[in-house]
Parts: structure tokens; sequence; C-alpha cells
């Protein structure tokens, strides 16, 4: 079955370690055969949330929304890398989030959080997990928890570490489990 999974990074810092997480998945669910395209809100340029995609009259939404639109629309579930800021999700994260509702619904969700520290993120992932459920998204059981990113991955996304490979297979593993489950359902309807 193909599936299109579009990977969301989270931060727009200048020195920013979630590129590698979001190089390294994008190689493994296009290894797959899975479309795997980048949502980087440091390329997007996301206007502060002000009106919901929703919001906007039909045709008059910025461009970048509507193109995003159609994009999560196509979607079979969605990759999120994410940083920890304060114990908490990075403000660009939650700004490229928020600003759909009805295009996340019924699909799955997964978690990628990273660290420089030893915890990997994990206390963001918490956080984002009620998020994305709150936004029609539910993640997956499974967190992929990337601690020390700088030594897991070099800059380009290759892995420097054998766990991590092994790591992501099962991680993906689940996800695609969740994505080929919940598209089968939606395409006889969904209960609303």
């Amino acid at each position: 079955m193909t599936l299109t999974i579009p990977v969301i990074l989270g931060s727009v810092r200048s020195d920013r370690q979630g590129l590698r997480a979001a190089r390294f998945l994008i190689a493994q669910l296009e290894a797959r055969g899975y479309e795997a395209p980048l949502v980087d809100p440091a390329v997007l340029q996301l206007p502060l949330l002000d009106r919901m995609y929703k919001e906007y009259l039909k045709g008059e939404a910025p461009g970048v929304l509507e193109d995003l639109a159609v994009l999560y629309r196509r979607s079979d579930a969605f990759l999120v890398v994410s940083a920890e800021y304060n114990h908490s999700i990075p403000p660009a994260l939650s700004n490229t989030l928020d600003h759909f509702l009805e295009e996340y619904a019924w699909r799955p969700s997964a978690i990628c959080c990273y660290s420089a520290g030893q915890y990997g993120g994990v206390r963001a992932a918490m956080q984002l997990r009620a998020m994305l459920c709150e936004l029609g998204t539910p993640s997956i059981p499974s967190l992929l928890p990337i601690p020390r990113i700088g030594k897991a991955l070099d800059a380009d996304g290759a892995a420097k570490e054998e766990w991590l490979g092994r790591a992501a297979a099962r991680f993906l593993d689940e996800l695609v489990w969740y994505a080929e489950a919940l598209k089968q359902k939606r395409a006889g309807g969904t209960p609303y």
C-alpha cells in the first residue's frame, strides 16, 4: 500500500539538530517506498496563528496554508520531529500544527523527539501527544526518542549509532500498521 507521511519539523533555530532526525526518517520512509515530504517551518515562514486555515473564505487563505492543506488532506499519517524547549514543545511546532484541524482527522501520528542530553526530548513528547490527539491525529503508542542527537546522527541524517536503525524500523513498522488500518477504514467512511 502506498502511503504519504509528511515529516513535520518543529524547530526554526539556526543551529537546529532536528533536521538531522527529519532527514534520517525521510530516508527511512522513502526506502520503504513511501512519500515523505518535509514540512519545515523555517522554510514555510508561516504567519503566527491569527486565523486557522478553515477560518479563511475559500480561495483567500495564504498560499502556504493552501498548499499544506492539500498535502495534509492526501496524507495517511504524520511524523512529527520535536525538540524539547523548557520541558515543552517548540513554539514553531505549535504554530505549524495549530493552523489546521479537519485535515488531520482519522490519521495517526508518530513522535520522534530529541535533545542534546540523555532524555531525548521525552518531556516534550508527552505534551505533544496530548496536543496531537486533540487535533484529531492521535499518536501511536511508541516514541522514537533520540538522546545526544549530535552524536547519534550526522548532519545529513545518517545514523552514527547502530541502535538507531533498529529502533526506527520498529517505530516505523508501528506507524505504517496504524496508517494502513486507518486508510482502509477512511475509505469506507468515518463516523462523522
